[in-house]
């Protein structure tokens, strides 16, 4: 097959200028407040951001980078001010706008227009064969509703979930389904962290990480971060890796690129951040080779071993699995190893002295390790090599993957999985007095499948911009508009409103930001961080609408529609929280005594087996070690491996403006970073205009119009923006084990215009 897709030619007023070698500090400051008070003005931007991630306030929609014990009064990196800012702008989208804007017409604009007209007011509906959205009230929303699933098989339902959403909706939104009778709900975890939680799940027992803030930030001596970019994606911890520096920590960045995140850290509440002098942070960066990180940290496994250099205590009592895998190290080739990593064995042998030199070792990774074909081969290889030398569960070491979304991590322990345990299920049966389905449900790239085939009549949103975030997207956007009635639950406009099915539904809720007097009383709602610490979060500002609904409410409502009070207590739990939590105390582990525990200042840690006491739930209750196949996407002859990734100017599809100041980029996003030398090989100058085509076995696709930029990437490699770049994976392309989309390793080439 051949898909294009297109767009327009590069940006006209894009210019780029040399990358940043050092983040934050005063210019981070300034653009934080000017974002801020373009969207809110000075009184709003007081009310919120001094109360984003206090005690008492709101944690923030942005990413779910942990709190520390002793907050400062700004407590939010410039990432999260615009996410903020994005929410409780004072711009509005209501009935005139769409009156005025057609589905199709609203097509024709960007991601990052439709996003900055403003937050949505009331509900609106498109019905089969209209051309516009028109409103519609919320009483005859709900019954639309239900009636269309009603009327449908219960597997012919989806239920899909964006990182967004609080503990509290994600478990009533989860109950919704199974009472329906449907494991259906794929979550935006299937394409970022779920090659993480599959690969700790096998062999620690855990698909969490295993690490405390306190650890990271008092505790560790040597810290790696591999595949993340946190001075744009979790920017917060910079402050962190800066506290362990200060506390004798070495930090090691592993990464195709050189990010000005992990170089010199200017924190702008610091008199050393001010004055521009700052924390170098990175004490040695590794450009590993788009998808080498398997054979760099089998590398030095191997070298582990063959030193002598393990912990055979902590090994012989806790772990399975160590001759096998130490045999299949001593038989791995060095040619093999840094072929595939791009890394030199001298370089390798630096790296493994560093390591032995080092007694309580962190490995922190994001999306630059799930989003590949090896991924969850290339994590179970990262927790080896945690596991030869003991670290895990003791104080400063472990594993640590950092989520993106601010309660991804809380919506799965809630229950959001179309592959729930057998005891989840149990639990939820028992507690509500329903039969849940036993059957697994359909996954993201499940979920676009029957859509395409026309096998799914319903398709509801619980927050997310589904059209933006999948792969595919012709295929995925063709899927949604094959679907009987489409429903977004959501803050502001996005691209997937405009793909709905033959008949579509927006429904406005409350923000993370705005007050929540659901049941005629104040209400507040819980999420779990990144390491594991759930915490209430109470928004502040009035709602930006008299129509808007919480998430609660509004998933409640639909129950009620659905199943009136028979066997679930719908209406109650709408309008109170606090009963919700009760039965999430009934049901999840951890979360006994659930109300009484959140009124500890900063909430309370989830039991966590590996880090807690050195147990591991898998079938023989000890750590599994384990030796990974090397493996890695390779690029022929003319083409190059493509990694696609976010500006700094965007949170996962948000894209809140048109710049990237770190890499150099203003005014366009329609950029590939390719290093010069390729460049010069394939006769492409900087500046040339190119068509992006990724090529597979059922042919190629084409993302159109990108300015070649010249930049320091390993050879062979290349970078562009998502969601402009997902048209260029296929539906078919996941991680083995996972099924998390390849978008971190792209076969493509260049074609000049």
């Amino acid at each position: 097959m051949s898909t294009e897709h297109s767009v327009d030619l590069p940006e006209p007023t894009l210019r780029v200028t040399e990358p940043e070698t050092a983040a934050v500090g005063l210019p981070g400051v300034a653009h934080s407040m000017e974002y801020a008070l373009r969207e809110m003005g000075p009184k709003r931007s007081l009310q919120t951001l001094l109360k984003v991630n206090q005690v008492g306030g709101f944690d923030c929609p942005s990413c779910a980078w942990p709190d520390p014990d002793h907050r400062k009064a700004a407590e939010f990196c410039e990432n999260g001010a615009k996410a903020v800012a994005w929410e409780a702008t004072r711009k509005r989208v209501d009935r005139d706008f769409f009156a005025a804007n057609s589905v199709a017409s609203l097509n024709e604009r960007d991601d990052h227009w439709l996003e900055s007209q403003g937050r949505l007011t009331e509900p609106m509906y498109v019905a089969p064969g209209e051309t516009h959205y028109s409103p519609i009230t919320w009483s005859d929303a709900i019954s639309l509703i239900a009636d269309r699933m009603r009327a449908a098989d219960p597997d012919r339902s989806v239920f899909y979930t964006s990182g967004r959403a609080s503990n509290e909706a994600a478990f009533v939104y989860q109950l919704l389904a199974r009472q329906l009778g449907t494991n259906n709900l794929p979550d935006c975890s299937n394409m970022c962290h779920e090659s993480s939680g599959t690969a700790l799940g096998e062999v620690i027992g855990i698909g969490k990480g295993t690490v405390t803030y306190d650890d990271l930030a008092e505790h560790s001596d040597l810290i790696f971060v591999v595949g993340q970019n946190p001075g744009t994606n979790h920017p917060r911890m910079l402050t962190a890796l800066e506290s362990a520096k200060e506390n004798g920590a070495k930090v090691v960045s592993i990464n195709p690129l050189r990010e000005a995140g992990m170089g010199r850290f200017r924190n702008p509440q610091t008199v050393r951040g001010v004055t521009g002098v700052g924390t170098q942070l990175a004490d040695v960066h590794v450009p590993v080779q788009v998808n080498g990180d398997l054979a760099l940290f089998a590398g030095i496994n191997k070298l582990l071993v063959e030193r002598d250099a393990i912990a055979h205590p902590f090994i012989e009592e806790h772990t399975d699995g160590f001759e096998v895998a130490a045999q299949a190290w001593a038989a791995m080739e060095w040619d093999e190893i840094t072929r595939l990593s791009g890394i030199s064995r001298e370089e390798i042998e630096s790296l493994t002295d560093l390591v032995e030199s080092r007694e309580r070792v962190i490995v922190c990774w994001a999306m630059g390790l799930t989003q590949h074909k090896n991924s969850v081969a290339t994590i179970r290889e990262i927790a080896s090599f945690l596991l030869l030398r003991g670290n895990i569960g003791k104080p400063g070491a472990g594993a640590c993957p950092v989520r993106g979304h601010s309660n991804v991590q809380g919506d799965r322990t809630m229950g959001i999985w179309e592959k729930p345990p057998a005891s989840f299920l149990d639990a939820v049966g028992d507690e509500f007095g329903i039969k849940p389905p036993r059957e697994d449900g359909f996954d993201v790239v499940a979920a676009i499948e029957a859509m395409r085939d026309g096998a799914v009549d319903v398709f509801l949103a619980l927050g997310g911009n589904f059209a933006a975030a999948t792969p595919d997207t012709a295929v995925t956007t063709a899927a949604l508009a094959n679907v009987g009635l489409t429903v977004q639950i959501s803050t502001k406009l996005n691209r997937s409103h405009l793909h709905h099915g033959r008949e579509g539904l927006i429904l406005p809720c409350l923000g993370r930001t705005e007050r929540d007097e659901t049941g005629g009383r104040e209400q507040y709602v819980t999420v779990e961080d990144s390491m594991g610490m759930v915490h209430a979060s109470h928004g502040r500002l009035l709602p930006g609408s008299k129509e808007l609904r919480s998430e609660v409410g509004i998933v409640c409502a639909i129950g009620e529609a659905l199943f009136g009070s028979d066997g679930v207590d719908w209406a109650t739990m709408g309008a109170d929280y606090s009963r919700i939590r009760w039965h999430i105390s009934a049901v999840i582990p951890g979360f006994e005594d659930f109300e009484t525990r959140l009124k500890a200042p900063g909430g309370f840690a989830l039991p966590n087996g590996p880090r807690d006491s050195r147990t591991f739930n898998t079938a023989t209750g000890r750590a599994l070690v384990t030796a990974n196949p090397l493996t890695a996407i390779s690029a022929p002859p003319g083409h190059l491996l493509l990694q696609t990734l976010r500006s700094h100017d965007q949170f996962n599809t948000t894209v809140y403006g048109y710049n990237d100041r770190y890499r150099g980029i203003k005014g366009g996003r329609h950029v590939v970073f390719v290093n010069p030398e390729d460049l010069l090989e394939q006769g492409i100058a900087d500046g040339d205009t190119v068509d992006i085509v990724s090529v597979w076995t059922d042919g190629e696709r084409r993302a159109e119009g990108f300015r070649v930029v010249a930049y320091a990437t390993p050879r062979g490699s290349a970078a562009a923006y998502f969601p402009e770049t997902n048209v260029l994976i296929p539906l078919d392309s996941y991680a083995d084990g996972s099924r998390t989309p390849t978008s971190k390793s792209v076969v493509v080439r260049l074609e000049a215009r």
